[in-house]
């Protein structure tokens, strides 16, 4: 007997749904993508329940003649590929044609639409067309999803909290927005608007519409491009971070991507401007040739493939780091007048006349002079613009690790004998390591030699290690060579050595210097290459203005 059959085309939607509609944004992602490709200027998405009792999103797209509109919920209908060859220059958001069918495959669905020439309007139930009648002409599509899951209980069930599927869908609408700033969109929940963009084109105001005015006024704008890629966006200074990764926002050809490459070569370029585990917000459009991609690697379409990769990382590293390496990165400090609430939506009313104040367009470490310590740890200092607070560690940290840098970018490999050899005792994968890299620790000034059964025995430090805590320092410098299993990378040692050496040369919290050495400390700083970060990107300073002082007293009428 044969077992072998075809599914319905009701059950294979239902299963496609299991891919393609994931959660309710991933509703909201596949209809507002669908507007976008129809060329529309303005997108309205309101929702009942966070949307998972109505979903509508209305737009002024190019519309559909009723022959599409009935055929857009087949699977595999699209207008936007037709052969092989099309899947390499793909130019829209959408192509699967996929999403209507799986979306109409678990919800109540009713679409109202017009090309201008003609109006239509279509109920769908589990898949299955129950009405179609004409509409008015206004053109445009408006599709409503009611009821999402009614008929797949189990999906309904793993849904998450109805304000955790808000907050994704902000998320998601909020990237689509900076991706396009050339549309106005509004998001409502339950009647309350929860984000709003004028669509003017102007990205740099959709960040504000976005995120708030403070972080728009401390963004900078990097462009560049190379023979295959071109990059442009904006990226925050270094005192603006986040904890998650999540607003790094990487569009390419107009499309949103999650890659963990981008992130980390994003990343990887603000190194020693911030925290490790910190995150700078970035919007980065790149642009290139539709063949260098392959967005057809995963059903949500979210991540790609790159050719010539390295490239692109290149220029990103590139860009990012020239943009945030001749400004003034000195944090200003604002008083706030209340306390903060976390608002999802807040209308603007301010001018959007913010552009980055004069002087923080260039490099700058301003002439200012100590007045006194607070706490044995932050220098005061003074001059005509307000007061300045300087971590004298964090300062010390930044002068070291740049002559330590220097010196051992000049691969001296000269060495001291210690008056005392030090032995240390190794794992057995510890030691074969270190027996094939015994050649790197004599190019170090390291002179290692073997010293019992896994074992070895330090007779010589390098000329340049000259710390309190040499045997401390040697054994971890040994650990650091024998970690790195894959080739030895000199620049990554250099690059550790350097912190390790700055931290412990620096002058501690709680350690009282006087004003000469104050001097001598901000002399130094500013001769730093970057004078506003210690190492490991934590602020050096920090600047008061006299108006936010005499804010804080009330001797300003503001």
């Amino acid at each position: 007997m044969d077992k072998i059959k075809v599914m319905n085309t009701n059950l294979a939607n239902k299963i496609a749904a299991g891919e393609v509609v994931e959660r309710i944004n991933s509703v909201i992602k596949e209809l507002v993508e669908n507007s976008i490709d129809a060329k529309s200027t303005n997108i309205k998405i309101e929702l009942i329940e966070s949307g998972i009792k109505k979903i509508k999103v209305i737009d002024n797209g190019i519309g559909m003649s009723k022959n599409d509109a009935m055929l857009a919920f087949e699977r595999h209908a699209t207008s936007k590929i037709i052969s092989d060859e099309d899947l390499f220059h793909i130019t829209t958001l959408g192509f699967r044609g996929e999403a209507l069918p799986s979306i109409a495959s678990v919800s109540k669905v009713s679409l109202t639409t017009s090309d201008s020439n003609e109006g239509t309007s279509i109920k769908i139930e589990a898949g299955i067309i129950t009405d179609i009648k004409l509409s008015s002409l206004l053109q445009g599509t408006t599709i409503e999803v009611n009821n999402l899951f009614y008929n797949t209980p189990a999906r309904l069930k793993h849904l998450k909290s109805l304000y955790a599927e808000l907050a994704v869908i902000i998320d998601y609408i909020s990237k689509t927005a900076l991706a396009n700033p050339h549309i106005s969109f509004e998001l409502k929940n339950d009647d309350q608007i929860m984000l709003k963009t004028d669509g003017q084109g102007n990205l740099h105001k959709t960040i504000k519409d976005i995120y708030n005015y403070e972080v728009a006024s401390k963004v900078i704008e990097i462009k560049n491009n190379n023979n295959d890629y071109e990059i442009y966006g904006y990226i925050s200074k270094p005192e603006i971070t986040r904890s998650t990764k999540n607003s790094m926002t990487t569009i390419v050809n107009g499309r949103i991507i999650k890659n963990y490459e981008l992130n980390k070569t994003i990343n990887d370029a603000y190194h020693g401007f911030k925290p490790d585990n910190k995150y700078p917000i970035v919007i980065l459009n790149i642009d290139c040739d539709p063949t260098l991609i392959d967005v057809n690697v995963h059903p949500t379409k979210m991540d790609i493939k790159f050719s010539k990769m390295e490239e692109l990382k290149s220029l990103i590293i590139q860009t990012i780091q020239a943009g945030i390496s001749n400004k003034n990165l000195i944090p200003n400090i604002k008083p706030k007048d209340s306390p903060s609430t976390p608002t999802i939506y807040k209308e603007q009313t301010l001018d959007f006349d913010f552009i980055q104040e004069k002087d923080e367009n260039v490099k700058y470490m301003p002439t200012i002079y100590p007045i006194g310590l607070f706490h044995g740890t932050y220098i005061l200092a003074q001059n005509n613009e307000g007061l300045y607070l300087i971590d004298q560690h964090a300062a010390k940290e930044r002068i070291n690790y740049e002559i330590y840098k220097e010196k051992l970018g000049q691969n001296d490999n000269s060495y001291i004998d210690m008056l005392i050899p030090l032995v240390i005792e190794l794992s057995p994968k510890e030691y074969q390591i270190f027996k094939n890299k015994k050649d790197i620790f004599e190019k170090l000034g390291i002179v290692v030699e073997d010293f019992g059964l896994n074992s070895i025995i330090i007779k010589t430090r390098p000329s340049w290690l000259k710390t309190k805590d040499e045997q401390v320092d040697l054994r971890t410098i040994i650990e650091f060579v024998i970690e790195m299993e894959d080739a030895f990378n000199i620049e990554r040692f250099n690059e550790k050595t350097a912190i390790m050496m700055s931290c412990k040369l620096s002058i501690k919290a709680n350690q009282n210097i006087s004003l000469e050495e104050m001097t001598s400390l901000i002399e130094d700083l500013k001769k730093c290459q970057n004078p506003y970060n210690c190492p490991h990107g934590r602020p050096t300073i920090i600047h008061f203005s006299n108006y936010e002082i005499e804010k804080l007293f009330k001797r300003t009428g503001f």
